[in-house]
Formats: C-alpha cells, sequence, structure tokens
C-alpha cells in the first residue's frame, strides 16, 4: 500500500507540473509568506480535470473520483514537501497545517455520478463526488464557519502546550462547527485536556441554499398532460468560501460535491458539500414543426396573416378556434417576450372578464408552454420572505416564491381583486422597479445591522379581474367617457403599470354557440381532439415554437422606430387633461416597444417593421381605450380581429382593414405628433 500511495504522490506531481497547478500553488505560497502572519490552516484550492489525470494514471484517477478526501491528503504531502523544498512558506511547520480543496471541473457522463432526491437509493453515506442540479429555492446569509484552529495541551509541562503546532483541527466536508472546535479532545501525550488558541483560528464564508429538482416546476404550473407521479424533496447544499454567493434564488444550477449526513440533535439532514457551481440554461430548440413553416410559406404575402392564424387556433384544447383572439395572440405576445436578462422586454397581461372560469383555463393551459410557467397558489407569498434557518443556525434564510420560480417565464396570479390592499401595492412596485427588497432585522437573526437584500423579479405577470364581481362590490360610476370601463375595484397606478389590459369578446350571458359545444364536448369527453387543427398544430409543437420564437434576436428598423416614436407624442398631447396632464404613462413607450418585438417574434422575423408596430399601437390603444376612454384615433372596439377569420378572403379583407388603420394612424400623427414626419408606403 505505501508503494501505491508513494507513486500517486509522484503521479500527482506530475500532474500539477503539467496542467498548470504548481505554478499556481507557488503563487498561492508567496502570498501566504508576504504576509509574514502565521496561520493554524494554509487552504490551497487545485483544479483536477478527471480526464487528464485518468488518462496520465487510471489508479489516482479513480482514487480521487471515489475517495477525495484520502486523495487530498496525497496532494497535501506532495504539497508540504514542495513547500519544505523550495522554502515557500518560512511560518509552515507541519504538514497538518496544509488544507487542500480539491475542485474537479467535471465528472464522468455516467449515471452512477448523478445524485438525485427524486430516486432511490439516495447513497449520502458514500463520501465521494457526485454531481446534481436543481433550483435555488431558499439562501441563507453568510455567516462564518471555522476552517481550521490550532489547539494547546492545558499541562504546563507537556511540550505541546505551546509553540508548536502539533494539534490542528480541519473542516471536513459534512463536519460540523462542533466536530472542528470542541473542549473535549485530550494530548496524547500526556491525555490532559486540550485548549484552543484562539489567535490561530482560520474563518471563512459559509452559505446554506436549499435546492429543489427542477421537475418541481411541472407541479406548479396547475395543468399538465404529463401524468407520471415523481417524488420531490429539498436537499441542502453549503457553499464555503469562494462559492458564497456564487448562486443567486430561483437560478438553475448544476453542481459537484461531496453528499454527506448532518446531524442536528435528533434530526438528521442529507446535505451536499459543494465543490463547483455551474450555471444551468436551457437552450432552446433550433427548429419548428413542419407545419408551422408550410403554414409560414403559405402566408409569406403578408406581414399579419401569420400571426393571425396562430392566434385563431391556438389553445384549441381549451378554447374553439376563432374564439378569444386578441387575447389568445396577447398570451403569445407574452410567451414570447420571455427572457432571463436583466434589462428584458416584459409583457404583463390583466384581463377584465365575466367568464372568469374559460379565462382561467385558457390561461392555465397557456403557463404549461413554458418551462417556467408557474401558477401562483392563493396560500402562499407571491414574491420572497424570511424566515429562520431550519438547521440551527438561527440566521435569516430568504424563500424563493412564485414570482422568483417563475424567472424567464410566467407568473400567473389569478384574480387580482381576491389580493389585499398590502399585496396590490407591493405587486405594482415590482411591476415598475423589476425588483423587490427584503428587509432582514439584525436582531431578531443574531447579526450586528439590519440588512436589505434586493432581488431582480425577471417574469411577466398575468392576472384577471372578475368584472361581475367588480360591480357588485363597487357603485358604479356614471362619469365614464367613451370605450372605458369600471376598473375601479383596482388601484388605478396598478392598472396603468400592467402592459396590456384586455377585455375579452363574450360575456357570461352571450356565450358563442362554438363555446358552448366545446365545454359540453369536453366535460363529456377530456381527452378528445374535437379540431383538426388540434392534431395538426399540438401542444408539443407550440412548446418548440414559442421556445425557437423567444430566443430569436430582434432590432428595430427606423421606419418601424417612426412610426412607434410618433404615435407615443401624438398620444401624449392628446390623452390630457387640466388637472394630472397626459394620461400616458411613461411606460407606454416601452410597452410598445415589447409588443412591437414580440410580433416580430411569433412572425419569425428578426426586423421590427411598421406592420408590426401597427399591431402594437392597435393593442396599445385599445387598452388605453379600457382605461381612459376613446382619443381622436377612434379605433374600433377590437381592432386587431374586427371580424371572423373563417376563409382566406376573411384573411384579405383583414389586410385591407389593417391598411385602412395604417393611414389613418398617419393622419393621426400628421396632425397631432410635434413636427414629425412619417414616410408613406407611397413614398
Amino acid at each position: 500500500m505505501h508503494r501505491e500511495i508513494q507513486k500517486m504522490r509522484e503521479v500527482a506531481l506530475v500532474y500539477l507540473d503539467r496542467s498548470g497547478g504548481l505554478q499556481k500553488f507557488v503563487q498561492d505560497c508567496r502570498k501566504y509568506n508576504d504576509s509574514k502572519q502565521s496561520y493554524a490552516v494554509y487552504r490551497f484550492i487545485i483544479s483536477i480535470n478527471p480526464s487528464d489525470i485518468a488518462e496520465l494514471d487510471a489508479t489516482l484517477g479513480n482514487y480521487i473520483l471515489h475517495n477525495p478526501i484520502p486523495a487530498a491528503q496525497i496532494f497535501q504531502s506532495v504539497c508540504f514537501i514542495a513547500i519544505k523544498t523550495l522554502s515557500l512558506i518560512e511560518q509552515l511547520q507541519t504538514e497538518a497545517q496544509i488544507s487542500i480543496q480539491l475542485k474537479p471541473t467535471h465528472l464522468p457522463s455516467l449515471p452512477s455520478y448523478v445524485l438525485s432526491l427524486s430516486a432511490f437509493p439516495f447513497h449520502y453515506t458514500s463520501q465521494r463526488f457526485y454531481m446534481s442540479e436543481g433550483i435555488a429555492i431558499a439562501m441563507g446569509t453568510v455567516t462564518k464557519y471555522t476552517q481550521g484552529a490550532r489547539f494547546l495541551c492545558t499541562e504546563e509541562t507537556c511540550p505541546f502546550s505551546e509553540g508548536r503546532f502539533r494539534y490542528i483541527r480541519v473542516h471536513l466536508p459534512g463536519a460540523t462547527e462542533s466536530a472542528t472546535v470542541r473542549n473535549d479532545f485530550l494530548c496524547s501525550l500526556c491525555s490532559s485536556p486540550l485548549q484552543e488558541d484562539m489567535k490561530f483560528r482560520v474563518l471563512g464564508d459559509k452559505q446554506i441554499v436549499e435546492m429543489i429538482d427542477a421537475k418541481v416546476l411541472n407541479a406548479l404550473k396547475g395543468y399538465s398532460n404529463d401524468k407520471s407521479h415523481f417524488r420531490i424533496q429539498t436537499f441542502t447544499v453549503f457553499l464555503r468560501d469562494e462559492l458564497a454567493n456564487k448562486m443567486k434564488i430561483g437560478n438553475h444550477y448544476k453542481i459537484i460535491g461531496i453528499p454527506a449526513c448532518v446531524q442536528n440533535g435528533l434530526q438528521a439532514t442529507a446535505c451536499i458539500e459543494v465543490s463547483s457551481v455551474q450555471p444551468c440554461k436551457p437552450n432552446g430548440p433550433s427548429f419548428v414543426s413542419d407545419n408551422f413553416k408550410y403554414l409560414l410559406s403559405l402566408t409569406s404575402g403578408s406581414c399579419w396573416r401569420f400571426t393571425a392564424i396562430l392566434a385563431n387556433i391556438f389553445a384549441s384544447q381549451v378554447v374553439p378556434p376563432g374564439t378569444y383572439n386578441t387575447l389568445k395572440l396577447a398570451i403569445l405576445l407574452s410567451l414570447v417576450q420571455t427572457c432571463e436578462k436583466e434589462n428584458a422586454d416584459y409583457l404583463d397581461l390583466l384581463i377584465m372578464t365575466s367568464d372568469t372560469l374559460v379565462i382561467d383555463r385558457l390561461l392555465n393551459y397557456s403557463i404549461c408552454l413554458l418551462p417556467r410557467g408557474i401558477r401562483h397558489p392563493p396560500s402562499s407569498e407571491i414574491f420572497p420572505s424570511v424566515s429562520k434557518d431550519k438547521h440551527g443556525t438561527g440566521s435569516a434564510t430568504i424563500q424563493a416564491c412564485s414570482a422568483v420560480l417563475a424567472k424567464g417565464g410566467i407568473c400567473y396570479i389569478g384574480d387580482l381583486s381576491s389580493y389585499r390592499k398590502d399585496k396590490l401595492e407591493l405587486l405594482q412596485s415590482v411591476l415598475e422597479s423589476r425588483t423587490t427588497t427584503v428587509f432582514i432585522p439584525g436582531k431578531k437573526y443574531g447579526e450586528e445591522a439590519d440588512q436589505q437584500v434586493t432581488i431582480s423579479v425577471q417574469t411577466n405577470f398575468w392576472s384577471f379581474v372578475d368584472v361581475d364581481s367588480s360591480s357588485k362590490k363597487h357603485i358604479q360610476r356614471n362619469n365614464f367617457l367613451i370605450g372605458q370601463m369600471d376598473t375601479s375595484l383596482i388601484p388605478p397606478n396598478l392598472v396603468d403599470v400592467f402592459g396590456l389590459l384586455i377585455y375579452n369578446e363574450f360575456p357570461l350571458c352571450q356565450l358563442s354557440s362554438p363555446l358552448v359545444h366545446h365545454i359540453l364536448k369536453k366535460a363529456i369527453n377530456p381527452e378528445a381532439m374535437l379540431y383538426k387543427v388540434s392534431q395538426q398544430f399540438r401542444m408539443q409543437d407550440y412548446e418548440e415554437f414559442i421556445l425557437f420564437a423567444k430566443n430569436l434576436p430582434v432590432e428595430l428598423s427606423s421606419d418601424a422606430e417612426n412610426l412607434i416614436q410618433g404615435y407615443y407624442l401624438a398620444s401624449r398631447r392628446v390623452r390630457r387633461d387640466s388637472i394630472h396632464g397626459s394620461t400616458l404613462s411613461a411606460s407606454a413607450l416601452k410597452i410598445l416597444i415589447s409588443l412591437s418585438k414580440a410580433h416580430t417574434k411569433l412572425s419569425l422575423r428578426k426586423k421590427v417593421l411598421e406592420e408590426d408596430a401597427l399591431i402594437a399601437i392597435l393593442l396599445l390603444e385599445s387598452s388605453l381605450t379600457l382605461k381612459h376612454g376613446k382619443s381622436t384615433l377612434c379605433i374600433a372596439p377590437n381592432p386587431v380581429f374586427p371580424f371572423d377569420l373563417s376563409d382566406e378572403n376573411s384573411l384579405q379583407q383583414r389586410d385591407s382593414y389593417l391598411m385602412q388603420c395604417y393611414h389613418q394612424l398617419l393622419n393621426f400623427i400628421g396632425a397631432y405628433g410635434p413636427g414629425i414626419h412619417i414616410n408613406t408606403k407611397e413614398e
């Protein structure tokens, strides 16, 4: 065995030399030596490429992967000899003072190296490297832990009572603070109690994170075609030193670490000591289905037909084709305008309806088309909250909630009128800033000072308001403007920060005959495919289409930008009153750009055209009419879908109508835009 250990030491030295690790080690030693300060423990990080080291020596490669703690001792011996031979750290006395952290760059892509709490058996007792992945759903504040400590014998006559670094305690994966530092250690020479020399204690940063399998997202959608059953359980990971604050709450990560079992009183917790953290970014599909490609080629003569047909046939499993077209188009636009970038173009939807059941089904169906579509359960919090750490440290833990878990997707929060005033005010603040702040009182959680943690909220919000509920709870005003709706149940500032306000086409008392037939047939046979388009354009096809479209890079053309700016400035001049000034908020320009880009993505193009800007303007003008009444532009009640789309003639008729809207818009900008000139198609 000694020969094998000696050979592995030689191979370890060769690997360090070839990989550049030895050069980095020498640089780290110089930093310690230049400080002229003695430490109980000198900590070094060694990056290990399992493929390279296994090619160099299979025995050592296997030893590192399956016995990482003893393998670290091999590198410890090599590093100690190097320090003494080259006189790298004058203060170092014993080999025990060296702490080696092996950090594998990756693990073999084999099932035996994957650790999942949703699968059995869970080998948390085998202290070797595993790979796991999940979503960070709770994060503790960064606290201190003991990396290493020096102990001295309390017997004054004992040789180990002073001077030498004989007794060194170093943190090992899975060890608690009491395992590293406690008061029941005995001297091996005289059996007297040992006492810690506090001035040599080395502290490091520690952060506790709760992770959960990404499959949990399927359970939070509220509706899914996936009938499989699986077990979901959180697992605890420890981020130490340079890895502290490497994770962000709500993000998806792949980790490599050593599992352990931490005892907290009578309770044992399975955890992972993390060695490396890598963010997981799902790649969208690089294709769309052949049926969508064929549909795109058929409608290539018009920039409006493809998206019109998409909206017309969308969600045929929930509502019949041709119904709720404006709402379905808005849903599709919001779906493709989702991403995890900091300053993304968001598109939130607020729907006024008296048919909450159908709308709820439609929105539930739609959020399932994204990997991160979350239906918020009313019993929980929408935004992050603070609680006490359950591992007994007494520190604060920030819990991720629906809005954070829906990062890069949709958070569907249900009926807006069911929330209390304070929740609505918080929602308004988040929609305005796209951030939420969590306050951590220091006194309550054992900290010297209070803390404020700002968390970005990168998701689109969907909600609806029951019009019938609004009329029952509030006395309706009589001074409504033409086209204006009663939104008095919701604070007006909150209504304004939602990107689009939409009123669905069918009141409860006038349900269309196709919708009634659809509901009755689905009640009798929920799995039935009632329409041919449901078979041609499946739910999976829409999932692939949306994931492809949302990742398309899009830029504004100068013509589209001029049209948007012209409409915005003209509307600010027209929509104003003597008390509040312009009723058009500053965010309207962002919403217009977001809508235009979304329509371009939905059309599978990369440049925003005037045709895209026109659809965006009509949708926003319709929304503004519901909020504030009609303006001088005076569009029809349902401007994007003025009539049913039954055949090619109706599509041609719609194109002609939209061109009339375009010329009407140019006249509006020319009349009310301050010195703006838009080039017409004829020019």
